[in-house]
């Protein structure tokens, strides 16, 4: 599984796929869970670059971005393979309970007084998340599991039976 660095300031929701047609527009594969967030889209960040956004449109169920100022299959092949950014700011809201997986990736894991580890990755496995800790041990992210998760901390308090 591909493992994504996000920056304290911009939060990655996308990659530029492959082009289509001839007029610059790019198939966007989306790496969130808000995919709605594309709609109606003005501005966007790709590879560290701001774009302005001409057209989203979404065919066959897969998503075309096409950015102001790439016109050309030529211009569009140049961000094939570059993350989309948005600010941090710009975050879809979340309610209470829901976390980034980037905010948890990176939090120290404890059961009871015992410091398990860090959380290296957050596996999607359809019925709930499982956080990875340290390569070696997995975490169901249940509340019958996880007791406590503090994102400023970067600690996440786990039931020390239950692991």
């Amino acid at each position: 599984m591909t493992k994504l660095l996000q920056s304290e300031d911009k939060i990655i929701v996308g990659k530029v796929g492959a082009t289509r047609g001839l007029d610059g527009t790019l198939r966007i594969i989306p790496l969130t869970d808000f995919e709605g967030r594309f709609d109606g889209l003005e501005k966007i960040f790709v590879g560290g670059k701001l774009f302005d956004v001409e057209a989203v449109k979404h065919i066959s169920e897969q998503l075309f971005i096409k950015f102001a100022g790439v016109d050309s299959r030529e211009d569009a092949r140049a961000l094939t393979n570059k993350f989309l950014t948005v600010d941090r700011k710009d975050a879809a809201p979340l309610d209470d309970g829901e976390f980034y997986t980037f905010d948890i990736i990176g939090c120290e894991v404890f059961g009871g007084d015992k410091r398990l580890g860090t959380v290296t990755n957050v596996l999607k496995t359809g019925s709930n998340d499982v956080f990875e800790v340290d390569g070696n041990i997995l975490i169901p992210a249940l509340k019958s599991v996880v007791r406590s998760i503090d994102i400023a901390a970067k600690k996440i308090l786990v039931d020390e039976h239950a692991y």
